[in-house]
Formats: C-alpha cells, sequence, structure tokens
C-alpha cells in the first residue's frame, strides 16, 4: 500500500539553484513516484509510494541530482508527521511575525536551538524545540537581518535543514 508524502527540497530556486516545479513533479514521476503534485515553488513536492522515507531520499536526491545537475537534499515527512509538526507549533499566530518550520537530519533541532541561544535575539524573536522539531518566530521584515537568519546561511548548516514557513505547512495540509 502506498503512503503519502511530502519532499522538501532544500536550496530551491534560490542562489542560481532554478527549477520549474512541474519538471521536478516529472523527474519524482520517472524516479517511480505517483499522483505527484506540489505546492509553491519553493521545492514542495506531495506524492505517493510503497517505499519508506529513507529509501525516498536516496532515490530521489540521486534523481534529482542527476537531472538538475546540482547536488540534492532533501527531507522527506509521511501526512502525520506534517500534521504533528503543525499542531505541536508553540507559537501563537500574528500579523506581525514569521513561524518558522526546521526539518533536518537527525539532532539538527539540537544544533539550531544551540546556535539560536548564542545568537543575538531581537525583541519578540524565540526559537523552542517541541518534540524533534525546531521553530522560530521573528518579527516580519526581520528574517534575513537577524543575528539567527545569518546563522542559517553558514555552507556547515545549508547541508543539514531546510525551513518553511509555518503558513506553507498549512497549504501542504490542505493538499495532501
Amino acid at each position: 500500500m502506498a503512503n503519502r508524502f511530502c519532499a522538501f527540497l532544500r536550496g530551491v530556486n534560490v542562489n542560481g539553484t532554478s527549477m520549474k516545479m512541474a519538471e521536478v513533479c516529472k523527474v519524482f514521476s520517472d524516479a517511480g513516484m505517483e499522483e505527484v503534485t506540489f505546492v509553491l515553488a519553493t521545492g514542495n513536492i506531495l506524492f505517493y509510494s510503497p517505499k519508506n522515507a529513507l529509501e525516498l531520499k536516496g532515490i530521489l536526491e540521486k534523481s534529482m541530482s542527476e537531472h538538475f545537475k546540482y547536488e540534492a537534499f532533501l527531507f522527506i515527512k509521511t501526512k502525520e508527521e506534517l500534521e504533528k509538526i503543525f499542531d505541536q507549533n508553540p507559537f501563537e499566530p500574528s500579523p506581525d511575525n514569521h513561524i518558522y518550520v526546521f526539518l533536518g537530519v537527525e539532532n539538527i533541532e539540537n544544533v539550531l536551538w544551540e546556535e539560536f541561544q548564542k545568537s543575538d535575539a531581537a525583541e519578540n524573536e524565540n526559537g523552542k524545540i517541541v518534540g524533534n522539531t525546531f521553530y522560530w518566530k521573528i518579527p516580519k521584515g526581520n528574517t534575513l537581518g537577524s543575528s539567527f537568519g545569518k546563522i542559517l546561511g553558514k555552507k556547515s548548516l545549508k547541508a543539514q535543514m531546510t525551513s518553511r514557513n509555518i503558513n506553507t505547512f498549512e497549504k501542504i495540509l490542505k493538499k495532501i
């Protein structure tokens, strides 16, 4: 029986890595994924597969790397995992703030928490770990200029994680 997944691609349509989502969906289909679609142009690919997330990560990173000629990194979550991540958001939504969710390699939430604690947090900026997920709340307009935002650009962190706005999770959950 096939399970519903969402693959979160890292580094899509930033820093010169440009790709059309329809083409990405074709790569996923050619790799054996079923009912492939996307949410937004930021690398959120929905699909069905009977394989597990670990197998899928290897297959899809290889397919994406070969097709687009770049080192693909992606993180795969089941529908149930996405629902849990969304439901466990520790921050109250506010029109004045962005809330980001970080997905990545094992233990990335602790690495991000340590980096957040070392950063010079702005007023109303906060970070929290719930389960094995790191959430970051930042006043709108301060994301890239914040001390923690600059840390997130470190090459050593980029290959280990990706982030999405909590609103993106809501859109994904409506389509998944």
